[in-house]
């Protein structure tokens, strides 16, 4: 059986944010066992999974991402929307726009440490969709 919502999360700021409590406030109970996918449909947004416990990793990933693709490039030529839009584009493509999950005893089956990161490169994105498709 496959069963589709959509997740609709609030506006954050720019930077690496952890959801995986808004996602599941927002997910009807979960099978014993299946599969949860997760699809942000933005292209300046993406999603992973990582460190859960200490902040400052989300500071080190913003650092790191920024450094990788800098702001204000004289090669980009995709300018009209602002300075962080076409880096946020090449960095959503970096991270993904998907992350899969399985699901054991209707729980998903998270290491210790991981959590659910949106990953907002928009300095205002604005609110953002995930469509979930839950498998069972």
């Amino acid at each position: 059986m496959i069963e589709q919502v959509t997740v609709q999360l609030r506006a954050y700021p720019r930077g690496f944010h952890l959801i995986t409590n808004d996602v599941l406030q927002q997910l009807p109970s979960l099978p014993d066992a299946g599969l949860l996918h997760l699809f942000i449909q933005h292209t300046s947004a993406g999603l992973t999974i990582n460190e859960n416990a200490d902040p400052s990793v989300r500071v080190d990933f913003e650092t790191i991402f920024n450094k990788l693709v800098p702001e204000d490039d004289p090669d980009y030529t995709h300018t009209m929307e602002g300075p962080d839009d076409m880096p946020a584009h090449v960095k959503a493509s970096l991270v993904g726009c998907s992350v899969t999950i399985p699901i054991r005893h209707g729980e998903l089956a998270l290491g210790t440490w991981q959590g659910l990161y949106l990953c907002e490169f928009r300095n205002h994105g604005g609110r953002r969709k995930l469509l979930a498709t839950i498998w069972t």
